[in-house]
């Protein structure tokens, strides 16, 4: 009788997900949903209704993303964009603060942007979701698909066995906390090192969390190489090198600590398939190969205030460059949507471990 009832529960949603309107004659999706955790670099709306200094609900913000400004934070597709639309989504993943109910089975955005690992980072900001309250968030939606499913733990567990799960954090804890020493204190209380092996003790509880609520297909990326961006390029005066190589060697502890730890999880946690993407490596490559991509501009945002676009990031109605595509920064802080691009292709198809580890996104899902 049970496994009667799992058979009519799984086409109950296969059949949901045919008849719904977004779902693709053409092609159906490699998984039947991607949940998404992380901070500005893929929040696309769950910080426009608070109050807080971390939105992009406004013009140019989305002057190339067919809706217009939305609250992504970049002209036009995130890199979480482009892969639910490598996964074979025709749509794009929904912020957590519009989706309820049954749409939920095709998964949520709960990224917020300033959002940390660490509670109090991004606080210098305003108001924000941070990870605890991101996983906090996904705990409710369980448990709407939980009576989505009647009940049944065997089979909800099993239809989300199969989704992909993204989380990306760690960046605002170093830009907006450890090395905000004006408004953070935890400079003065870590060594680089005791602060990542701190950071990665909070995540790795968070990341578990994610598990026991049924995540297993789970991507994590690293911090990317924020010594480099205009933001940090607009504050540093070095001699040897054109980047923060302070902050950079400092990331490079986390990521390394990270990356272990996703070894560790796919040792150690029961059908766990955890990947891990090197975005320091990835957003490097952007800028040391930027003639290769068609980018002409490396060190300056597209849209900003003063030296390097990166002293005041895009403002309201301010008039952006005029060819997005030659530059590898949006504004102080983002890629562009061609950054993204890359980025997103590289981390789904590319057979080098050195970006994805120990195996792609697109190899992911298929298992």
């Amino acid at each position: 009788m049970e496994k009667f009832f799992e058979f009519v529960m799984l086409a109950f949603v296969f059949f949901f997900l045919l008849t719904t309107k977004v779902w693709s004659q053409q092609q159906e999706p490699k998984v039947p949903c991607f949940f998404i955790f992380g901070d500005s670099l893929v929040d696309n709306g769950n910080n426009n209704g608070i109050l807080t200094l971390a939105r992009a609900n406004y013009m140019p913000y989305g002057i190339d993303f067919p809706q217009g400004a939305t609250g992504r934070f970049t002209n036009g597709r995130t890199y979480v964009d482009i892969l639910a639309q490598l996964l074979g989504f025709s749509y794009y993943i929904p912020p957590y603060s519009r989706v309820r109910g049954r749409a939920l089975l095709r998964g949520a955005n709960y990224a917020s942007g300033a959002a940390g690992i660490r509670d109090e980072t991004g606080n210098n900001l305003g108001d924000h979701m941070p990870m605890n309250q991101q996983v906090e968030n996904f705990a409710r939606t369980v448990e709407e698909l939980r009576r989505l499913f009647r009940g049944n733990n065997n089979t909800l567990n099993g239809y989300l066995s199969k989704c992909i799960f993204y989380s990306g954090l760690g960046s605002n804890d170093y830009l907006n906390n450890y090395f905000m020493t004006d408004y953070y204190s935890t400079h003065s209380q870590y060594t680089p090192q005791a602060y990542a092996t701190a950071l990665l003790q909070e995540y790795c509880k968070q990341l578990s969390e994610l598990y026991n609520l049924g995540a297993r297909k789970v991507v994590v990326t690293g911090v990317g190489q924020i010594g480099c961006i205009p933001y940090e390029l607009a504050r540093y005066d070095g001699n040897d090198s054109r980047c923060n190589e302070e902050i950079n060697n400092a990331i490079l502890l986390f990521n390394s600590g990270l990356k272990k730890l996703v070894v560790r999880f796919n040792k150690v946690l029961p059908g766990a398939k955890f990947v891990f993407l090197d975005s320091f490596e990835s957003t490097k490559d952007l800028v040391v190969n930027a003639k290769t991509y068609g980018f002409e501009v490396v060190d300056k945002g597209c849209c900003g205030v003063g030296r390097n676009n990166g002293q005041i990031t895009c403002l309201p109605l301010q008039q952006p460059c005029e060819d997005r595509s030659k530059y590898i920064f949006w504004d102080a802080f983002h890629p562009t949507e061609v950054a993204n691009i890359i980025l997103a292709k590289k981390s789904f198809s590319s057979i080098s471990k050195t970006f994805a580890y120990p195996i792609n996104i697109q190899q992911l899902a298929r298992l």
